[in-house]
């Protein structure tokens, strides 16, 4: 798929971090952008800055996210490329050092934000890519792309929860491309690792050091660009459908 100004594009968690180089990216290249967040103030500065529109949504209730996919269809049309970067990370043993357990109240809020909240977006968008008509010969209809992360296939001492959300998103890419093959729509999920999102800028600085110099090559943090990147070339090249790509400068994390 071409991204042109005939295109248009919805990006979760795109007020920051992963989602907001990826709706920067998606808007210089050409593309109706609609940015879905929670926050709605950094959301409508960074819509304001790059030309998209602004969405609040929680992407954990299903209506909250048909109404923002409405209200961006009404401003940009049907999306062709949906793209979902919201998500949480949480801190927590299965048992702390007292031999408590984990609560479940926050194991749930973190899959139901980051897995259940990105197949709300994703199906939701198929269910509008599948009624528009094809825009190639190949009869394609729209790309989904999902973010995962390392720590579904190298979690840390502490990630139980945020590790078996995104696990559920890399076991979900391949059923859900063979779902929707028949109308048209790929779907791909990418695996980041060690990247400068929000969440590390919180960091001490010795820390982010620290991180950066556990990469492999080159050794240093991610930038939200470089994901960005690999999302153009996600939605261009039409044979990438069904897969989970690591985005990692070949880090492998140890447990902690």
């Amino acid at each position: 798929m071409q991204i042109t100004g005939d295109i248009a594009a919805v990006v979760t968690g795109g007020a920051s971090g992963l989602g907001g180089a990826t709706a920067a990216m998606l808007a210089a290249a050409g593309a109706r952008v609609a940015i879905l967040d929670r926050d709605e103030q950094r959301g409508r500065a960074h819509a304001g800055a790059i030309g998209a529109s602004f969405h609040k949504v929680d992407v954990a209730d299903a209506d909250s996210v048909a109404a923002a996919l409405a209200e961006a269809r009404a401003a940009n049309g049907q999306e062709r490329i949906s793209v979902n970067c919201a998500g949480i990370g949480v801190a927590a043993r299965t048992l702390d050092r007292e031999g408590r357990p984990h609560d479940p109240a926050l194991y749930r809020k973190v899959i139901e934000i980051n897995l259940i909240g990105s197949f709300n977006v994703a199906s939701q968008s198929a269910a509008g890519m599948a009624a528009a008509g094809p825009l190639n010969d190949d009869g394609e209809r729209g790309v989904i792309v999902n973010t995962a992360s390392v720590a579904a296939f190298d979690g840390q001492i502490g990630q139980i929860a945020y590790s078996a959300s995104k696990g559920g998103i890399v076991a979900m890419t391949l059923p859900m491309a063979r779902d929707l093959a028949r109308n048209g729509i790929r779907v791909m999920a990418i695996a980041p690792g060690l990247f400068l999102t929000p969440m590390m800028h919180g960091l001490p600085e010795e820390a982010q050091k620290s991180l950066a110099a556990q990469v492999p090559f080159p050794p240093r943090l991610g930038d939200p660009a470089e994901y960005a990147a690999l999302v153009r070339h996600i939605v261009e090249n039409p044979m990438l459908n069904g897969e989970v790509i690591r985005l990692d400068g070949a880090i492998r994390m140890a447990p902690k």
